[in-house]
């Protein structure tokens, strides 16, 4: 399982493909269709993972395509809002990122035609997101909870159930319906709009585009199973759909909810039209092409295994930081066990290890918690860096990284003393910190500085651009701020379930 993946996705030909069935879906209907756009409209890394090539960006270039035929709905629970659900990937609250994805789409040249807070109930935390987005020109409309939802079909298509929704009037025959995160509403905006619609005349339509599972490929494709690994904490798992099989005779791909949720939506469906459903299935219902556009299976197949691993590491570390229960780590362990997997399967773990271990040697005889870092380079070398009383393994690693990909000797130093003493008593002296030893945002900061004087500390910034996308292992979990400059350097990061310290408060 070493080496790096080639090409196993061609967006272009995704593009194509996504296009024309959105648009051919919209025609099938009275030329209005509700579209639930599932997953990441941006930045879309887990995709960009076990898709190799795969722009993580892509779904932004389809909206632009359709932008001339589409409006935009972002959906967000009121629920998340109130209890400031965080998005793992970014570090910030879902109403943070609907903001920053309202900015996003503007960088794009899309406007939104409003933001749907749904489950509304007047909580306090909603309601100062309702006032912060209507005082900066965003239309906001609220959905309360359906009444009757989800089995009590005659309360849900009545004036008590969908009809008690404020109707968001929209121009365009494509409603593009998306929100941050699973459980946004973006389902139930789309179905109280077509109540609406039907009530107006407008006899629309409805259809599900979501990147996973990709219905098209085998059940336990490893695609597929990164997927079950990316939400073994909300309990999703993959099923062949029965209602897909039993109608056409053919094996689908689909997740447990979608096909749990199919025949009360069906039931709703044919409520609101009055007539039988166009659907006979869940996958009838989807729109992805994205099974159409991988190129090479068996680079896919390898990078989806690495994302496991990945998963795996990442749902240890949450379990030791209490935010998710034992039952999660043991369902990515059964597919570590599936697939033959092993920590040591992931390129840069040993190496990270050995790094830790040579700490601890050339420290023999001090008390100390010691930490190692691996970093794999696109073109497969593995750089290491381990912590010291200066500067914390992350830094440690980034540095010598930088050094590596500039051909800087090793004897030439990035940081002169007269910089890392400035640092060490900032801290120490006016900030009152009892450890001198920089994280890799300060150590980022310190080198942009050296870099003003410095000729090999300009070159290796000038490198920093290079780690985008590079494996790294850490032996111990990030801090603040080795996980913030990880993050702002866009690499892929795992880390052993340990602790870098015995406090338990960290800043």
């Amino acid at each position: 399982m070493a080496g790096r993946a080639g090409k196993g996705f061609d967006n272009e030909q995704y593009i194509r493909e996504q296009t024309e069935e959105i648009l051919g879906r919209v025609k099938q209907f009275d030329n209005k269709l509700y579209l639930e756009f599932g997953g990441k409209l941006l930045y879309d890394y887990h995709a960009a993972r076990v898709l190799p090539g795969y722009d993580p960006n892509v779904k932004m270039r389809l909206i632009r395509e359709l932008k001339g035929s589409a409006d935009i709905l972002l959906c967000i629970y009121a629920g998340d809002i109130e209890r400031k659900k965080i998005r793992a990937d970014f570090g910030i609250t879902y109403d943070s990122d609907a903001l920053k994805l309202i900015d996003d789409l503007r960088g794009w040249g899309i406007d939104i035609l409003g933001v749907v807070i749904t489950r509304y109930d007047s909580q306090p935390a909603a309601e100062l997101f309702k006032n912060k987005l209507e005082r900066r020109g965003v239309r906001v409309f609220t959905h309360r909870f359906t009444k009757g939802y989800p089995t009590d079909v005659e309360s849900i298509v009545s004036d008590d159930g969908y009809g008690a929704n404020e109707y968001i009037p929209t121009e365009k025959p494509l409603v593009i319906v998306t929100g941050p995160g699973p459980g946004s509403g973006k389902l139930a905006t789309c179905l109280s709009q077509l109540y609406h619609e039907y009530r107006r005349g407008v006899k629309a339509g409805y259809a599900k585009f979501e990147t996973f599972p990709i219905w098209s490929i085998p059940l336990k494709h490893p695609v597929n199973v990164a997927y079950e690994a990316a939400t073994a904490d909300i309990r999703d798992f993959n099923l062949i759909d029965p209602f897909h099989l039993e109608a056409y005779g053919k094996s689908s791909v689909n997740y447990n909810r979608d096909v749990e949720v199919f025949p009360v939506l069906k039931r709703i469906l044919e409520k609101i039209t009055g007539k039988e459903s166009f659907y006979l299935s869940p996958t009838d219902m989807g729109v992805n092409r994205a099974g159409f556009a991988i190129i090479d299976d068996e680079v896919t197949r390898e990078a989806s295994l690495q994302e496991i691993i990945r998963r795996y590491f990442r749902y240890r570390c949450e379990y030791v930081m209490g935010f998710t229960d034992r039952g999660t780590v043991q369902r990515v362990e059964l597919f570590m066990k599936d697939f033959h997997l092993e920590a040591k399967n992931r390129a840069v773990v040993e190496p990270a290890w050995e790094a830790a271990r040579e700490a601890r040697d050339q420290e023999k005889g001090n008390e100390g918690i010691y930490c190692g870092a691996a970093i794999e380079l696109m073109d497969g070398t593995i750089v290491t860096g381990n912590n010291s009383p200066l500067m914390h393994a992350a830094s440690s690693l980034v540095l010598h990284a930088v050094k590596h990909l500039a051909d800087i000797p090793a004897k030439i130093k990035l940081l002169p003393a007269y910089i890392t003493d400035a640092v060490c008593n900032l801290k120490t002296e006016a900030l009152g910190e009892k450890s001198v030893s920089m994280d890799l945002e300060e150590t980022l900061v310190a080198l942009g500085i050296s870099a003003a004087t410095n000729p090999a500390a300009q070159l290796a910034v000038e490198k920093l651009q290079e780690l985008k996308g590079c494996e790294v292992h850490m032996t111990h979990m990030p801090t603040p701020g080795d996980e913030a400059g990880l993050r702002r350097l866009g690499v892929n990061l795992t880390s052993e379930p340990n602790f870098s310290t015995k406090n338990l408060f960290l800043v």
